[in-house]
């Protein structure tokens, strides 16, 4: 008999929950035992999202009447700030995997700094794993009581750039990152500039000099490469409902050439389930990686001498938020990597 881990997701009334809860359905060794959704506790989940049939008649619960004597794992699909309210004090028994901000910056005076509160649980934050699977498996498998879910845009862009920094190819300065995301990056609550009539046909640019992804990209590419460093980035929203699209301009280094930073991405990816570096030449493309766990990179020569362009793409609600979840619970919990997550991609 597989072994069955009995979850709870938090938060399940977002985009985020919701495919959560999609792709547990499809994973041998997850059983969801529970769902919150405090606004709307009383409900059926099947009274907001009608298409996961199997879930319907499942009752949404306040977090506080969830029983957890049973429960293994819960994936915090809470806004930011919610977060570490409630995952810090849930019992030591369950594992806490966080979609949110709350654990991501492992510094709680930067935590304070870019989302403007302290935290309320600054050692946690210290502790929590950093989960971007490709690089923290050692970590993954120590068990930590809490694993931090990099952001969309982060992860789009630390797969794509991390190997080129640990491998000496990139020079840390004057990395300039272009983000696109489509509308579901922004969240199911009601926004005047995401309804239809105000982004179709429409794009631009948000959190101009200041988007708190920042922070957390450049800690994560600072630990590559063994110092301190600050980006440019800049995101944007188009108009299409799922996907994440980033194309960074970056420096070469140490008279390397396009074939070294191909080499270094072939090189880290060459065993990995979901990365995939894409024929040179090919343009990578949204379509390539929806629905999926997948991310496609690709680097070309920049007219301007000694220069590159890195893109990657990915599904921000999968390997950017839910599938990315679900793949550091396998690694976590010793199951196999690719369980749940062997979608192919939807097309068109």
């Amino acid at each position: 008999m597989a072994q069955i881990v009995n979850a709870v997701v938090l938060g399940a009334s977002g985009y985020t929950g919701a495919e959560t809860i999609r792709l547990i359905e499809n994973h041998p060794n997850l059983r969801l035992a529970a769902l919150t959704a405090n606004q709307q506790a009383g409900k059926k989940f099947g009274e907001l999202y009608p298409h996961l049939f199997n879930y319907a008649n499942m009752d949404l619960l306040k977090a506080e009447d969830v029983n957890w004597d049973d429960i293994g794992v819960a994936f915090g699909c809470l806004p930011h700030g919610a977060s570490e309210e409630l995952l810090a004090e849930l019992p030591s028994h369950v594992k806490v995997i966080d979609l949110s901000a709350d654990f991501r910056l492992r510094s709680p005076t930067l935590y304070s700094q870019t989302y403007g509160r302290e935290h309320l649980h600054p050692q946690k934050t210290i502790d929590a794993i950093y989960g971007l699977t490709e690089f923290a498996r050692d970590e993954l498998k120590k068990s930590p009581s809490i694993i931090a879910c990099p952001g969309c845009y982060p992860t789009a862009t630390l797969l794509a750039l991390k190997p080129l920094l640990a491998a000496n190819v990139i020079s840390p300065e004057d990395i300039i990152i272009d983000a696109k995301s489509g509308v579901s990056g922004a969240g199911r609550s009601l926004k005047q500039s995401n309804l239809y009539c105000e982004i179709a046909e429409s794009m631009y640019a948000y959190g101009v000099g200041k988007h708190r992804h920042a922070p957390e990209i450049e800690q994560e590419l600072g630990f590559a490469a063994g110092k301190d460093m600050i980006v440019n980035f800049t995101p944007h929203l188009i108009p299409m409902t799922r996907g994440e699209y980033v194309t960074s301009h970056v420096k070469m280094a140490n008279g390397a050439n396009i074939e070294d930073l191909r080499n270094a991405l072939l090189t880290k990816f060459k065993d990995e389930p979901f990365v995939r570096v894409a024929p040179v030449g090919a343009v990578p493309d949204s379509r390539w990686v929806k629905c999926t766990n997948a991310c496609v990179i690709n680097v070309f020569a920049d007219r301007i001498p000694g220069r590159a362009i890195v893109i990657s793409t990915i599904d921000n609600l999968i390997k950017g938020s839910g599938g990315q979840a679900i793949q550091n619970f396998n690694v976590s919990f010793g199951f196999d990597e690719t369980a749940g997550l062997t979608a192919t991609p939807s097309f068109p």
